[in-house]
């Protein structure tokens, strides 16, 4: 046991020791599986609409799919920092890409029984691998360099991200959906039961040959990592001035700003998210049929990554990432607002519909950079406890399951426009973050002892 533990100190290098060749083959591998991530990811914004068709689902059914693929971040997280620890940083990203290709493998069984609680399942799994891959990947990028440029590296892979979120919907809905199933779904109402199942039928099982490939596609990815030149970082080992601040710390929850910015992260992946998955079926309440409603998400993922492309020209040299961080909470109240209380039909880009969707469609600029300046922030100065302070912030992607089921049944209480008002608390929380929650280093307050 004590011949393992040393060869694994000897197998681990500290960041302060890359080369340059080393951190640049380490940032293109990173990004790599960063579009991985956001391909995955993002294919969701389709299966919300294509499932509440194919297995005849409610507003809040239909968004189970967000809370299946994304609680599985609250419940797995925490283990895997506890894994990493074990298997270090390489062997924890490919476990997270097979144990991907199973949740992938688990919608071929639910496509061919047509059944939604199977789906579900495999959701969950291939959020599960998601989740340890993300534990692995975010400390990994955030150290990877000075600390003031962690918001510009995160910002390259935030465009590897939504650049595949771009192409996920895109892709994913030409292979499912057929020019004729725009009449086809017209008279679904008319049909028979009997007629109606065999549509649907035929409708589910066209995801089996696209999941079938991709389970192949992230078993091979997961190999390919196990033997690339992808260094081990040792984040146990402390300089002698960060020991000694954290010398009085027993565990992560000790660190106000990190536990803050869990909840900040926690907020913002609901906003985020809320942007995204139900863009397509706020489309549709207007009568835009869903071919054309296809593309929203990707519009939104393309002011995301015009946002990150902002963040990397002006970060740090001419605005702070804490400033940057402000701006865009700042814009994601005002635009929140704005879908609330702005009316009126428009054309833009060809589409003719109620200006209000193209302020969602913005949501993506304001979100952008917010990830990225939480998490230096919150991972500021953590040393030996960086693996389990990243657990907690991948945990908090579960308010990613959460909101969805929240934004799902105040649309079917009310309707869908009024339902996006949860997302100003949420804004007004990152606020609170970026302006002040960050700079919390104590929960009280330190008392000065007068001579």
């Amino acid at each position: 046991m004590l011949k393992d533990k040393n060869k694994a100190q000897i197998n681990s290098v500290h960041v302060n020791s890359l080369s340059s060749r080393e951190t640049t083959i380490s940032m293109f591998i990173l990004g790599g599986l960063f579009f991985v991530f956001g391909f995955i990811t993002w294919i969701n914004a389709i299966l919300i609409p294509y499932f509440k068709i194919a297995c005849e689902l409610t507003n809040f059914q239909s968004y189970l799919v967000a809370f299946a693929f994304y609680i599985s971040y609250f419940v797995v997280s925490f283990p895997s920092s506890y894994l990493l620890k074990k298997v270090g940083f390489k062997k924890g990203i490919m476990y997270g890409l097979w144990l991907m290709a199973v949740g992938v493998f688990i919608f071929i069984p639910a496509a061919l029984t047509r059944t939604y609680e199977i789906f579900l399942i495999g959701l969950f799994t291939i959020g599960s691998g998601l989740a340890i891959l993300q534990t692995a990947a975010n400390p990994y990028i955030t150290i990877l360099g000075a600390p003031e440029k962690a918001a510009k590296r995160i910002s390259f892979m935030g465009i590897c991200n939504k650049g595949a979120g771009i192409l996920a919907p895109l892709i994913f809905a030409s292979v499912i959906f057929k020019v004729s199933d725009n009449e086809m779904l017209k008279q679904l109402p008319l049909m028979t039961e009997i007629e109606r199942s065999g549509v649907l039928d035929e409708l589910i099982r066209r995801v089996i040959v696209p999941y079938g490939v991709l389970g192949v596609v992230l078993t091979i990815l997961g190999s390919l990592v196990r033997f690339s030149p992808l260094p081990e970082i040792d984040t146990e080992q402390e300089t002698e001035e960060l020991s000694t601040l954290n010398l009085d710390k027993k565990n992560a929850f000790q660190f106000p700003y990190l536990v803050l910015g869990v909840l900040a992260i926690f907020f913002h992946v609901g906003t985020q998210v809320i942007a995204i998955d139900t863009v397509i079926g706020y489309a549709n309440s207007m009568g835009m049929p869903i071919m054309e409603a296809k593309v929203f998400p990707s519009y939104a993922l393309f002011a995301t990554i015009m946002g990150y492309g902002l963040g990397i020209v002006l970060m740090p040299k001419y605005i702070s990432q804490v400033n940057i961080l402000r701006i865009c909470t700042l814009l994601g109240l005002a635009l929140t607002l704005c879908i609330i209380y702005i009316h009126g039909d428009y054309t833009i880009l060809g589409h003719r519909i109620d200006i209000s969707i193209w302020f969602i469609v913005a949501l993506g600029l304001a979100n952008s950079l917010v990830w990225a300046g939480i998490w230096p922030l919150a991972l500021n100065n953590l040393g030996r406890f960086t693996k389990v302070g990243a657990s907690m912030l991948i945990m908090a992607l579960c308010g990613s399951a959460i909101f969805p089921l929240i934004y799902g049944y105040v649309a079917d209480l009310y309707d869908v426009r009024t339902a996006y008002w949860i997302l100003f608390p949420c804004y007004l929380y990152l606020i609170f973050y970026a302006f002040y929650g960050h700079l919390i280093k104590n929960w009280l307050p330190t008392l000065k002892v007068k001579n």
